[in-house]
């Protein structure tokens, strides 16, 4: 099938290269030029494990191209996507739809025969809605449907979700569209992703309301963890001890420094404003945005206590900056609350990350930046884990405790166990996990004898830290 992907950035590069993989004639259309030069040269302008090499093998064999002039290629697609942008609008939180409908301005122009013209991106529930009124009113003799399907693409792994989804949601009530989009994901259908046909409103908010959910869960188990700091339980015990029932599951239940990114932030409160605007406030989701706000900025205070109250004057070592491994995405990256808030008390911060220090260059100030975890902890008084890369998983704990000036490590992932750190001699605070008494000696680097004196110190948030 001949498609037109409107937009190249995460959810359209991704899903164009996707397309083009099952066998589909893709064209990706982007207004930014310099960012159609770099791909056309082979240089992914994002961040994604696997993408360059997808996107060279259909670039070769003709089945995927990229273009700033969008009239030849909408003209002959039978299916048009919009993968545009919708980020939170400055100064309400609304999702700014002004990319959505300049892109269905466009499609309306261009389009011949008949088109199946589908939003990709996370729109609020009545977007397709909108765009079928402006295709109408721009091209009155237009032949085409508008048809909602979501993405569900974790940053990381985005590829394999693609090829291997829990859920294909597609979202029309006409035949012939249904028939085109079933066509298109034939490849998928075929392997059993299971495809689920609903109304066109009912699938834009599905997008939503599974964001929402999984932002709860991650909200729900950080408020657990704190609980388990403050009563002694180890809050991986008890996420394993609800996930194991089928009705939970496991997944997002993982306590740390809340979420960030481009999707959770942005989507939870432009639910709450859409909700807000129909009279039906959500309280939960409310609650979850502001509880997650609160948690990064608290963060930070976690890392200051774990140092014994200030670290003026201090060098602090943070390892990772993305929100989440396997990404360059920095959007709402709890590392830069963290940050702020070690540089408010007067620390000086210098950061690792295996892909995200360009994108950090952009957003933070005054951060010293290493080559490598190594470099970065060299003369530290402290090291903060602040994203799981599977590079910070097996760190040299010898070599970490000859580099640190103050043995003080605050894993914010829980990569390690606390009685291996503790053991070796590290000041070590984790994330709703129990500290136990840390021993306060000197280590022969040979031996590792240790001096039995002992500090009593509970690495947690104070309560007046929440007032």
């Amino acid at each position: 099938m001949r498609v037109a992907m409107i937009g190249t950035g995460y959810v359209g590069l991704v899903s164009g290269a996707c397309f083009a993989d099952f066998g589909h004639e893709v064209v990706c259309v982007d207004k930014d030029e310099a960012k159609i030069r770099q791909l056309e040269a082979g240089k992914m302008p994002i961040y994604e494990p696997g993408l360059d090499a997808l996107v060279a093998s259909n670039v070769a064999a003709g089945r995927l191209s990229f273009t700033t002039d969008g009239g030849a290629a909408l003209a002959n697609a039978e299916i048009v996507f919009i993968a545009v942008g919708t980020p939170s609008r400055r100064g309400d939180g609304y999702a700014d739809l002004s990319y959505v409908y300049a892109a269905a301005r466009e499609i309306a122009e261009a389009i011949t025969g008949y088109t199946v013209i589908v939003t990709k991106s996370t729109v609020p529930v009545g977007t397709g809605d909108e765009v079928e009124r402006i295709i109408r009113e721009t091209r009155p003799d237009a032949d085409f449907a508008v048809v909602s399907n979501p993405e569900f693409l974790r940053e990381g792994a985005a590829i394999g979700d693609f090829k291997r989804p829990d859920r294909i949601v597609i979202g029309t009530d006409n035949l012939q569209a249904s028939a085109k989009m079933q066509e298109l994901y034939r490849p998928l259908y075929l392997n059993q992703a299971p495809i689920l046909f609903t109304s066109r409103r009912s699938a834009e908010l599905t997008k939503y309301a599974a964001n929402a959910f999984l932002a709860s869960k991650i909200a729900f188990i950080n408020e657990i963890a704190d609980l388990c700091e403050h009563v002694g339980a180890h809050v991986q015990e008890v996420a394993r001890g609800i996930g194991l029932d089928n009705r939970v599951s496991p997944k997002f239940l993982n306590a740390g420094p809340g979420y960030g990114g481009s999707c959770f932030p942005k989507d939870t409160l432009a639910l709450i404003k859409t909700a807000q605007d129909y009279g039906s406030p959500l309280r939960i989701i409310e609650a979850v945005s502001a509880v997650n706000d609160f948690r990064k900025r608290a963060m930070g205070r976690k890392v200051i206590a774990a140092c014994g109250g200030s670290v003026r004057g201090k060098l602090i070592a943070l390892l990772g900056l993305a929100f989440k491994p396997n990404t360059d995405d920095m959007r709402a990256a709890p590392s830069i609350d963290i940050v702020t808030a070690l540089q408010d008390g007067g620390a000086r911060v210098r950061a690792y990350d295996p892909a995200a220090m360009e994108q950090s260059r952009l957003l933070l100030t005054d951060v010293e930046y290493a080559d490598d975890p190594y470099a970065c902890i060299e003369g530290a008084d402290a090291l903060v884990i602040v994203t799981e890369w599977n590079a910070f998983r097996a760190l040299d704990l010898d070599r970490v405790w000859m580099a640190l000036n103050e043995k003080v490590v605050v894993d914010l992932r829980n990569v390690y166990r606390s009685d291996e750190m503790e053991g070796r001699g590290f000041v070590y605070a984790s994330v709703g996990r129990p500290t136990h008494l840390n021993p306060v000696f000197e280590r022969d680097g040979e031996s590792g004898g240790l001096d039995t004196a002992w500090d009593e110190t509970l690495f947690v948030v104070p309560p007046q830290a929440a007032e």
